[in-house]
């Protein structure tokens, strides 16, 4: 067993090893309560249990404890990449000469001699203006992103593969009698990654807390969750328009985590993926990763990419758009093949 101190005497993380090499891991956290502590913790393990290949950059900066706000990368006539990285330090020394030369040090060390040149600087008036006014969408690409519905016909480039139709049978209700202080919401669903941080994101951003909860191992693809939860006042969830709209949010966002679609930008093929970002304006962790990864397996390249912020359907959205290389083994055109790399990123993404 490894124990891990905070500043408090009284908080600690432990982790203990299982029995046999297969076991896993046990993970302890003594800490006081707030609001939307599930949904903190399940977004520290999702991003830290996405660690899965070496040689990544953003595995690099997640280490680092660097957080990328924003992303630009494009692909020079020379056939030269240029990845901007727009981050910001969780530990506030960035600005330290210590700290730069060994965000520097690693960055050169994974890259090895593809790498050309690896420099830190502050970021310009560009950045704040591409910050303040987030990512530019059509309304017609915006209405089918954000679409609160996916659609069964194939034509569509979010038509359901038979791996996500299942999610549609995802079940939510709420039950009163068996606690006097407490609503109780058992969720029987389709397991996918990120699914515990999904549900705790979603009482996060409705304000519910979180008093007690059983999370069952996954049964032939699916997991039943019994949570007992309260709104901030302790008191039950008795409305009725509550539980109901509570009901649907969790069933939408077990339905619907990321967005994936595939359209054209004049003669080009963009891929583009949306999270939805917590109130608290946090993102999903390893988005980037998990797409490239996703193309990678395809054979597809990546011309430009870009990240940004978008407003749509009453919140915010973390955008992902990637211009596709056409000189790749991959044919880009086709009903088929467009659903083809929809799906591989999307399963990719559910871990599937």
């Amino acid at each position: 067993m490894m124990r891990v101190p905070s500043d408090d005497e009284n908080d600690a993380v432990q982790i203990q090893h299982g029995n046999n090499p297969d076991d896993p891991f046990i993970i302890t956290i003594n800490c006081p309560d707030k609001t939307g502590l599930g949904c903190d913790l399940c977004r520290f393990i999702l991003d830290f249990g996405l660690c899965i290949l070496k040689g990544d950059v953003t595995k690099v900066l997640c280490e680092l404890e660097l957080t990328i706000q924003r992303l630009k990368v494009t692909t020079t006539p020379d056939s030269k990449v240029l990845d901007l990285f727009f981050i910001t330090d969780n530990l506030e020394l960035l600005h330290t000469r210590k700290r730069q030369d060994e965000t520097c040090k690693r960055l050169n060390a994974v890259l090895g001699d593809s790498c050309i040149i690896c420099e830190l600087q502050l970021a310009g008036s560009e950045y704040e203006y591409n910050h303040g006014h987030g990512i530019s969408l059509s309304p017609m690409l915006a209405k089918e992103l954000f679409q609160c519905e996916l659609s069964d016909n194939q034509v569509r480039s979010q038509a359901l593969s038979s791996d996500m139709k299942k999610l549609k049978k995802s079940n939510v209700t709420v039950d009163n009698s068996l606690s006097p202080v407490h609503t109780l919401l058992q969720i029987r669903c389709v397991d996918h990654k990120g699914l515990l941080y999904d549900i705790m994101r979603t009482l996060k951003d409705m304000n519910l807390k979180i008093s007690y909860g059983r999370f069952s191992p996954n049964a032939k693809g699916c997991r039943d969750l019994d949570i007992f939860i309260q709104q901030k006042d302790g008191k039950k969830i008795l409305d009725h328009e509550k539980q109901s709209a509570l009901c649907s949010r969790l069933k939408l966002e077990m339905l619907h985590p990321l967005r994936v679609i595939i359209a054209d930008r004049g003669p080009d093929t963009e891929l583009l993926v949306a999270n939805p970002v917590e109130l608290s304006g946090k993102g999903r962790p390893r988005v980037f990763y998990d797409v490239t990864l996703a193309l990678k397996t395809l054979g597809i390249c990546v011309f430009s990419a870009e990240v940004g912020r978008h407003s749509a359907s009453e919140r915010e959205w973390e955008v992902y758009r990637f211009l596709l290389d056409e000189n790749c083994e991959f044919q880009l055109t086709g009903v088929v093949a467009r659903n083809q790399i929809v799906n591989r990123v999307r399963r990719t993404l559910m871990g599937w």
